[in-house]
This record gives structure tokens, C-alpha cells and sequence, in this order.
């Protein structure tokens, strides 16, 4: 799907609304991130059972760990928009996301957040695994533009 499709400029979004799609990319980082470490590869054991090399687990690891944080960042990030939200837990979130790489996903987020949803929305459905009917929209479904607040009119 092409940038721009169906008008998607990104400024019908309220900031809630992108904060939720952060939270969504993080999550799904952090799962393809951790999926990709279930699988035991032939070269990862010797045949008498050691492990052929070294830190590379670990490494893996970290990369979930760091994604794990990411994940978190953008909870606390977007539960700032919610009634009654703690300005101290917010402002060190905003602290520790910024110091996070900036990846691709914050450009096209901006650009094209209903493009993002439906990538993600993609994705959730390719990975459903007796998660009950989640819609055919099951990110993109939840959006809610600034002009129209009902779920599901996000495009």
C-alpha cells in the first residue's frame, strides 16, 4: 500500500492515537525479536551437546531486552494520554525513549500512520494463533481520527 492512500497525511490522528501505534511496532519488534530465538539452529550445538559459540545467545538476549524497554517506553508514553496520567512517570519516559535509536518506523509513522496500522494489522494476522476473531482490522480497526472519535473510522 502506497504512502498517502486514501488521504492518510497523519493529521487526522490524534497524539494518543500515535502514541498506541508506537506501543503496537514496539510490541511487534519485541515479538519478532523473541520468536526469532525459539528455533534451535543445527550450527548452535556441538554433537555432544555444548554450545559451538559464545555470546552470541546473549547478544540475542540483550537485542530482546533492548526491545522489551522500547516496549515499555511506549506504554508509559501513551498512557500519558489517559485521564489522570502521572507527569513524573511520563516525563522520564519521554527521557529514556529518546535515548533509544531512532528507527524507520517514527518517519512513516508520521507520514503515513493508517499505511503503519495496516502493516501491523498485516502482521497480527499472520501471527494470530488462537487469539479468538480479531476483526480483519485489528490495529488499524481501533484508531480514531481527530474529526471523528469512534473506533474503526480510522480509514
Amino acid at each position: 500500500m502506497a504512502a498517502g492512500v486514501g488521504g492518510d497525511t497523519g493529521a487526522p490522528y490524534p497524539d494518543a492515537a500515535r502514541a498506541r501505534l508506537e506501543m503496537a511496532f514496539a510490541a511487534y519488534e519485541l515479538a519478532e525479536l523473541a520468536r526469532a530465538a525459539v528455533p534451535i539452529g543445527a550450527y548452535e550445538l556441538t554433537p555432544d551437546g555444548r554450545a559451538r559459540t559464545a555470546d552470541c545467545a546473549s547478544a540475542d538476549a540483550a537485542q530482546v531486552l533492548a526491545a522489551a524497554r522500547r516496549f515499555h517506553d511506549a506504554a508509559a508514553a501513551f498512557e500519558r494520554f489517559g485521564e489522570g496520567a502521572r507527569s513524573g512517570r511520563a516525563e522520564a519516559t519521554e527521557a529514556s525513549a529518546e535515548a533509544h535509536e531512532v528507527s524507520w518506523w517514527r518517519p512513516y509513522l508520521a507520514a503515513a500512520p493508517l499505511e503503519a496500522a495496516h502493516d501491523l494489522d498485516d502482521w497480527v494476522l499472520r501471527h494470530k494463533d488462537g487469539d479468538g476473531d480479531l476483526g480483519a482490522a485489528p490495529v488499524s480497526g481501533g484508531l480514531v481520527r481527530r474529526a471523528d472519535r469512534r473506533p474503526g473510522n480510522g480509514g
